[in-house]
């Protein structure tokens, strides 16, 4: 089998393979995809072991930039690097160069002087990983640019749509809230509506402008204003928070968003009784989403959290080390000697989970 292709840089003189990156999920193709999960499951299994470690990536060097803050998306890559055993940099633009002026450029080819395997940046400014991945030899993955892109949420959010309802094909995704400035609504659509999925786009009439509903063609994107009409039938239901740093129009008050787009027990009632509830974090619990629906059983915040990991360990190995030739065992099947497996994580029922705690940001 050949490595996945995900995005190459192929403007590059005759000469070594071309890079891979992973910028857009636009730049991937339902093959990419399969094969992406089917490794991120493989590592799943590896992470019920008692000692989840692997070899896989010893040696390599994973930088992770962040000009932007961050909990879940910074410390999932973090893990998923250190379950591979690479060795990891985090920058972070406080407290570094950026705050005396340096330009994203000169910060990118400083860290490349150090021969990093990987770079994953988040940035405010939409394009800058492209810029990334011009001016160094790394693999570059965007762990979100502005309100532009957000691919591996997209796919662990997809990851953890196959795992608890078995299927994508047909399902109608309700995406609510401030999708006009979500990153992770436009990567979702991108993503989801590569395997049939279509959506209900629900927020105030300044988030869910007309263009959204063209932003992938040939994918069923209706707009609706009205919460309990979004969520009327849905299977999936994405909800979002109102991302006041990228705003420059008129919001609404507190209290008229919870009136309007909370999305409550009463309200979840009108989606199908398996319906899952998905968010990116950070919540603002008692804003967008109560917290009997953020800790319920159709509540899948805390899934989402542990599948990021082991989707972020597929993506670094595919970019990387990729496929073994010649038949070889994955890395992830290989037994670790004196390592029992654990119990299975989804033979706990979700009911008897811990209350979702706070986050800072996804």
């Amino acid at each position: 089998m050949t490595s996945i292709r995900l995005v190459r840089d192929d403007l590059r003189p005759p000469g070594p393979p071309p890079r891979k990156h992973l910028l857009s999920v636009s730049d991937l193709t339902s093959d990419d995809v399969q094969r992406l999960l089917g490794t991120a499951r493989t590592f799943e299994s590896a992470l019920d072991r008692e000692v989840k470690k692997l070899p896989t990536l010893k040696g390599r060097l994973v930088v992770n930039l962040f000009y932007e803050s961050s909990t879940r998306t910074s410390s999932s890559f973090e893990l998923a690097a250190k379950r591979l055993s690479a060795d990891t940099l985090m920058v972070k633009s406080a407290g570094s160069s950026v705050d005396k002026g340096e330009s994203l450029k000169d910060t990118a080819q400083t860290l490349g002087a150090y021969d990093p395997d990987v770079i994953v940046i988040r940035h405010p400014q939409i394009g800058a990983p492209q810029l990334v991945a011009r001016v160094t030899a790394a693999h570059v993955v965007n762990a979100g640019d502005g309100k532009h892109q957000h691919p591996t949420q997209a796919l662990l959010d997809l990851y953890t749509m196959q795992q608890e309802l078995g299927r994508l094909e047909g399902l109608h995704v309700a995406v609510v809230g401030d999708v006009l400035h979500s990153r992770v609504a436009r990567s979702n659509i991108h993503l989801l509506g590569k395997f049939g999925c279509h959506f209900s786009l629900c927020g105030p009439a300044m988030w869910v402008p007309r263009e959204l509903e063209n932003i992938a063609p040939g994918t069923a994107i209706r707009r609706v204003y009205k919460i309990e009409e979004a969520v009327e039938g849905a299977d999936v239901i994405i909800m979002l928070r109102v991302q006041t740093e990228r705003q420059h129009e008129a919001s609404i008050s507190a209290n008229d968003y919870i009136h309007g787009y909370q999305l409550n027990a009463e309200r979840l009632k009108r989606a199908k009784p398996d319906a899952l509830v998905l968010h990116p974090g950070p919540m603002n619990r008692g804003i967008e989403i109560t917290p009997e629906v953020a800790d319920g059983p159709q509540s899948c915040v805390l899934e989402q959290v542990t599948n990021g990991v082991a989707v972020r360990m597929a993506i670094l190995y595919l970019l990387t080390a990729g496929e073994v030739e010649g038949g070889a065992a994955h890395p992830a099947t290989q037994a670790v000697p004196g390592t029992p497996a654990a119990h299975n994580r989804r033979a706990t029922d979700r009911s008897a989970e811990q209350p979702v705690s706070k986050g800072k940001d996804s």
